[in-house]
């Protein structure tokens, strides 16, 4: 050839030879024009192929389908706007309530409440008092209470009053039982159970303890009528434990008066849950000031006058 064309062929060689190293190096630039348009040129590889070809680079890229959670239930602001509670008391409500994911069934338990007549502010302050009353069930569980009160010959208004008073009681079953035994106890007066009632809602939870504390009394020579004045009067003795309530009845003893009188009552009503020593300091200033055989008729009608206290 002539060395102008030799010459023209070797610089074409070498620049070939240059190309094809940039374009082999591994650490050619991927962003160089020259990548670009080379790969602008070359034929794409079908997606369905490429990812058959490489699963552990589909395995390695995957990422985890994002599931937007449902929004929580805003307990709060439900208590405020729909059951009346002011915004301290929803606070310190809401978190009793925080697994609830919908109004449904607290909807359902406030249109049971309106339906027994139970104003917004009586579902305001039961809600606020018992705040799982909104997690009762109503077909399973408090319609088939009010079923069972109704029985008892409990009204509507008389049942608002009962949910008013005790709401975590209502919602057991066991009521039911409960106000079975102690409306005869009672005379059958619901007026006077509620009230005693008012005084103590655990005469609605310790009705084993109850019973075998009545019996006792009615051993002493107490009627129904007695007992469940001494419910009213002082609401703890009948629910104490059983042990505490032999004291009582031996410090009556002790001070003379017997089982059966008609100061037995009374005399037990003064020394509940007194010590000892409280009550002979007592005694002894019953005996400075009435002398000791006038003590007996001093007390009873004291007694009679201020109830518990002496």
């Amino acid at each position: 050839l002539p060395p102008s064309l030799a010459a023209g062929a070797a610089m074409l060689r070498r620049r070939g030879r240059v190309l094809i190293q940039m374009l082999s190096s591994p650490s050619a630039s991927t962003s160089s024009p020259l990548h670009r348009l080379i790969s602008a040129t070359r034929p794409q590889v079908n997606a369905r192929s490429s990812i058959l070809s490489s699963p552990r680079r589909l395995l390695s890229g995957a990422t985890a389908p994002v599931v937007s959670p449902n929004p929580s239930f805003a307990v709060e602001e439900y208590l405020v706007s729909t059951c009346g509670l002011t915004r301290p008391q929803a606070l310190k409500a809401s978190p009793k309530l925080a697994h609830l994911r919908s109004a449904a069934n607290p909807d359902a338990v406030l249109a049971f409440l309106a339906g027994r007549g139970l104003s917004g502010a009586d579902v305001a302050a039961l809600v606020a008092k018992d705040p799982k009353f909104l997690c009762a069930g109503v077909d399973k569980g408090l319609s088939p209470i009010v079923a069972g009160l109704s029985g008892l010959g409990l009204s509507d208004p008389e049942m608002a009053r009962l949910l008013s008073l005790a709401p975590h009681k209502f919602r057991c079953r066991s009521i039911v039982a409960k106000l079975h035994y102690y409306l005869p106890l009672f005379g059958g007066s619901l007026e006077k159970l509620l009230r005693a009632i008012n005084f103590n809602t655990n005469l609605l939870c310790c009705k084993r303890r109850v019973e075998p504390n009545v019996a006792f009394l009615r051993e002493c020579g107490l009627g129904d009528g007695d007992i469940a004045k001494l419910c009213s009067s002082i609401p703890r003795m009948v629910t104490a434990n059983m042990e505490r309530v032999r004291t009582m009845v031996a410090l009556t003893e002790g001070l003379g008066v017997p089982r059966g009188s008609g100061m037995f009552r009374h005399a037990l009503s003064a020394v509940a849950f007194l010590d000892e020593k409280k009550i002979t300091a007592k005694v002894d200033h019953l005996k400075k000031t009435v002398g000791w055989s006038d003590a007996e008729d001093y007390w009873l009608q004291h007694q009679r006058k201020v109830g518990h206290k002496l």
